[in-house]
């Protein structure tokens, strides 16, 4: 039985052929279960060397809100000379890896009528239920997210489709949105028009007519915004495809690109592991914040913290919050954290920075999409067909997922040599930047959904 200890502290190790762990020493009851080279857990019981450790014999250590102090152990990565990529250049110098026509009501009453229009275009549409009879923070969060996306440089032009009566109207909308082009981001409100489809197909066509005009040019890849994310993850998951992404993440910020880490609720356990990576004080504090925030907001539901891993994720053998989290980071490799973003924030720094928001997957991928990534770095051991708005490129964390779905995965992360592994990713990056569709894209897969904590009308 072939069985992989990730680090020289780890009392478990990872057998190969299941995904879960076993022990490799004797444990005793109320003894830390390491992992990682970190507590992933506490036994719940004697184990003995060799036995299968789950659900039945240990448990979370996680605590409620804590203290923390600023310990910072990092270094500054050697910068890499980046590669080109071919993009289309915006008019305010920023960079789209797609020149795609999207469609985005303003309020859920007109999804409908979004989706007749792209199907008679070819633009894509994204409905979503929001934009109207929210209170308070929610509107505005609808707001902030449909407002990175509207602006987003994927998109050769935008559609803003609203109803007319609805509380995120067009001229609300508009006061969002600030300083836009107008050639490329046009409005139609349904009530004040005879024939909205009539009218929203010549919207789209004229966008589409500008968009074509479009070339891709050389750009040093260090324009790119990256987005990461785990989904459906198993026990190969920490051991395979997140650390090789957690490498190409690194080769990203040496070449002065952006990485972007979100999932909060997925950090619980390995919070720390990132704290020591903050560039500063207040990038720490901020850090700091934004989990004690998110715990508490569990409290505030009267839920528990550690409610996850999910069930898939726990018969892929992972057991607790905290052996999630702490494979879940190593996306984010060990390039030091040079800022932290509120829901609905875009990107603004190079390297590293942590995005407030939960783990839920259409939510994640429409929160780092809104955050201006050009694309997602999806990794997946048990497989899932979800895509963003953006290239969603999925990683698999083993060889089964990879050879069932071929049609769902993009990469296979399973092998030895990850530095290898990490090139061949990265290479695929640079493809994906010039133009090559991701699964998702192949199969029109495209979601978006926004985060809502308050009352509703």
């Amino acid at each position: 039985m072939d069985i992989v200890k990730i680090n020289e502290s780890d009392n478990v190790g990872v057998v190969l052929s299941t995904g879960h762990k076993t022990a490799l020493c004797n444990i005793r009851k109320g003894e830390e279960i390491i992992k990682y080279g970190y507590p992933i857990g506490i036994a719940s019981c004697d184990i003995a060397e060799g036995e299968h450790v789950h659900t039945h014999n240990m448990k979370t250590g996680l605590a409620d809100v804590l203290e923390y102090s600023y310990e910072p152990d990092f270094e500054f990565p050697e910068n890499i000379e980046p590669f080109e990529i071919n993009a289309y250049i915006r008019e305010n110098g920023e960079i789209g890896i797609r020149n795609d026509i999207w469609i985005l009501p303003t309020v859920g009453c007109v999804n409908g009528i979004a989706k007749r229009i792209a199907e008679k275009t070819g633009a894509i549409a994204f409905s979503h239920p929001y934009g109207c009879s929210q209170l308070g923070g929610d509107m505005e969060t609808t707001q902030l997210i449909l407002r990175g996306l509207i602006k987003h440089p994927n998109a050769g032009g935008v559609l803003v489709l609203g109803l007319g009566c609805e509380n995120n109207n067009i001229d609300s909308m508009k006061k969002i949105l600030g300083a836009y082009n107008e050639k490329r981001i046009v409005f139609l409100s349904v009530q004040e028009c005879t024939d909205e489809i009539t009218e929203g197909i010549s919207l789209v066509e004229q966008l589409k007519a500008i968009a074509t005009t479009d070339k891709r040019k050389p750009v040093p890849a260090s324009k790119l915004r990256v987005g990461l994310k785990c989904g459906g993850s198993d026990g190969y998951s920490g051991i395979t495809a997140n650390p090789v992404v957690g490498l190409v993440t690194d080769r990203l910020c040496a070449m002065g690109g952006s990485a972007i880490l979100t999932e909060v609720p997925e950090m619980f356990g390995a919070e720390k592991v990132l704290f020591k990576r903050c560039v500063n004080q207040t990038v720490f504090e901020k850090s700091v914040r934004l989990i004690n925030n998110f715990k508490t907001y569990f409290r505030r539901h009267g839920e528990p913290i550690s409610e996850n891993p999910s069930p898939g994720n726990k018969e892929g053998g992972i057991t607790t919050l905290e052996d999630k989290s702490l494979g879940c980071v190593q996306k984010g490799g060990k390039a030091p954290i040079t800022d932290v973003l509120h829901y609905g924030d875009v990107v603004c720094k190079p390297g590293l920075s942590l995005l407030n928001g939960p783990g839920n997957d259409i939510v994640s991928i429409t929160n780092l999409s809104a955050a201006g990534c050009h694309l997602i770095l999806f990794t997946t051991g048990r497989g899932t067909p979800l895509g963003a708005a953006v290239p969603t490129v999925k990683i698999a964390s083993n060889e089964k997922i990879a050879t069932n779905k071929p049609h769902w995965i993009d990469y296979c992360a399973w092998g030895d040599d990850k530095e290898k592994t990490a090139t061949g990713l990265l290479e695929l990056i640079r493809q994906v930047a010039d133009g090559k569709l991701t699964a998702n894209e192949k199969n029109d897969m495209r979601e978006i959904a926004i985060f809502k904590d308050g009352v509703t009308l």
